[in-house]
């Protein structure tokens, strides 16, 4: 007969079955002829003996139909890759696209670094390499990497 484990007391090993015919069946862990221990709402077969279960088995538990789970919010920003891209270009040497995407250490930096000509060998390159890391990089990576902090 098949059942279902209404309840098991985790001392004793003793437990409860409510069969397909109605009735319930009390089991013992003797009974229970799994490795494992019975779990409340486990599916099982056994066999009847007035309102005993013996040799209480498991039923194998096919995959079910799959729930659609939904999908994890994807980071949103409100700032955008293209604009920094563009910004590291035409004023990159500035940091001012640093600035926008709330880098502001390193967007002082490349502004002390641009007073000078020496510094704008090192800025120049360093805001190129920006641009190109902005446009490589996919929304969801750079919304993660750039979120706005409030």
């Amino acid at each position: 007969m098949r059942g279902q484990v209404l309840g098991v007391d985790p001392r004793t090993g003793e437990g409860l079955v409510a069969g397909q015919d109605g009735q319930r069946y009390r089991f013992a862990r003797e009974d229970w002829a799994h490795r494992g221990e019975p779990a409340i709402g486990l599916e099982v077969d056994f066999e009847a003996a007035n309102d005993r279960a013996l040799s209480v088995f498991p039923m194998p538990t096919a995959p079910g139909p799959r729930r659609a789970v939904p999908a994890e919010a994807l980071p949103t920003n409100d700032r955008n890759k293209y604009v920094a891209a563009v910004m590291a270009f035409v004023i990159g040497t500035l940091g001012i696209h640093r600035f926008y995407l709330g880098r502001t250490g390193s967007g002082i930096i490349m502004l002390v670094l641009s007073i000078t000509v020496i510094g704008l060998i090192i800025s120049a390159p360093w805001a190129l390499i920006d641009m190109i890391r902005y446009l490589m990089m996919s929304d969801e990576e750079f919304a993660a990497r750039y979120p706005r902090k409030r």
